[in-house]
C-alpha cells in the first residue's frame, strides 16, 4: 500500500490542523494505521494509532486529550485532528500502515509501510 500524508502547515499556538493519510494500492481496511512525528534533533516518536476496524485507538501521553485519530475506510483515509497545538508539536508527521494487525500500535517497527511526511510548524 502507498501512503500520502497531507494537511501540514504553519499554525499559531493554540490553533488546530487536520492531517490526512490517504492510501492506494491495497484494501486500506486490512491495516492498522499510526501517526508518528520527528522533531528537530529528536527521534521519531509515536503520536496516535488506530486499529484496522477503527474499533480501538491509542495516543501518546503528550497528545492525549488534544489529538483525535479517526478513519474512513470507504475513503481509504485516516485523519489526525490536532487541537490546542503548542510549539512542542512542531515536527514532520508521518503516517504508517501495519499489516500485522494483532501487534502493538505504538511500536514503530510494527509498521511496514510509510508515507513521505508532512511538516507541522507551530509558532508561539
Amino acid at each position: 500500500v502507498q501512503l500520502q500524508a497531507s494537511g501540514g502547515g504553519l499554525v499559531q499556538a493554540g490553533g488546530s490542523l487536520r492531517l490526512s493519510c490517504t492510501a492506494s494500492g491495497r484494501t486500506f481496511s486490512d491495516y492498522n494505521v499510526g501517526w508518528f512525528r520527528q522533531g528537530p534533533g529528536k527521534e521519531r516518536e509515536f503520536v496516535a494509532g488506530i486499529r484496522w476496524s477503527g474499533g480501538a485507538s491509542l495516543y501518546a501521553d503528550s497528545v492525549k486529550g488534544r489529538f483525535t485519530i479517526s478513519r474512513d475506510n470507504a475513503k481509504n483515509t485516516v485523519y489526525l485532528q490536532m487541537d490546542s497545538l503548542t510549539s512542542e508539536d512542531t515536527a514532520v508527521y508521518y503516517c504508517a500502515a501495519a499489516t500485522r494487525v494483532y501487534l502493538a500500535l505504538a511500536t514503530r517497527t510494527n509498521y511496514n509501510n510509510w508515507g513521505q511526511g508532512t511538516q507541522v510548524t507551530v509558532s508561539s
